[in-house]
């Protein structure tokens, strides 16, 4: 059995705010983003009285480093004391990158179709673009080797991947799934719950 886990959105980033597709795109937190990372750590300090022992791990993307380090300061940690892991960055959205639906939709009509209708397997045009179940392929040996309670601050994409790999969720559950950036996720064995 894995041990818990808290998982932790990026905060909010302008491209957020405009439902732009972020993907791998390098952004950091706007303004709301950097208050709801700080308020996530001081509930990580509610929920985690004693952080020794803990493994904290953040994708190497820019809005979640600065997430992490916001959070790992209000706990009263050194912002610093962490590490990366290439394997829990966001969905790569290919030629579609920083782009919203309705511009996408203007640009070519019906090319989100595919999306909207089969957004678990589908596939974006362009070099190194992933479906969910790519991206749910490419965090699975990260979630089978946890091995110590962790702190983990990744994307929303990763998220809907867990909830369909540990939750067993239905692909089209999981892909529409919202994924609050002012909440955390605790896994402990195989269920998960915000908290």
């Amino acid at each position: 059995m894995p041990p818990i886990v808290y998982i932790v959105r990026h905060g909010q980033t302008a491209w957020n705010a405009e439902f732009r597709l972020q993907g791998q795109a390098d952004t950091e937190l706007n303004a709301l983003g950097r208050e709801q990372a700080s308020a996530n750590g001081h509930k990580l300090s509610a929920q985690i009285p004693d952080p020794q022992g803990f493994d904290f791990v953040a994708s190497p993307m820019l809005r979640t480093r600065q997430t992490m380090e916001l959070a790992r300061t209000a706990m009263g940690l050194d912002p610093t004391g962490y590490r990366t892991d290439p394997r829990l960055v966001e969905i790569n959205f290919g030629d579609w990158q920083g782009f919203t639906m309705a511009e996408l939709e203007a640009r070519q009509p019906g090319s989100t179709h595919g999306r909207f209708h089969y957004k678990w397997d589908f596939l974006p045009p362009g070099a190194g673009a992933e479906s969910y179940e790519m991206l749910l392929q490419r965090i699975r040996p990260w979630y089978e080797a946890l091995s110590a309670p962790t702190v983990c601050v990744t994307h929303g994409g990763i998220v809907r991947a867990l909830f369909r790999l540990i939750g067993k969720m239905p692909k089209s559950e999981a892909a529409a799934l919202e994924v609050p950036q002012d909440r955390i996720l605790r896994l402990s064995g195989d269920r998960l719950e915000w908290v």
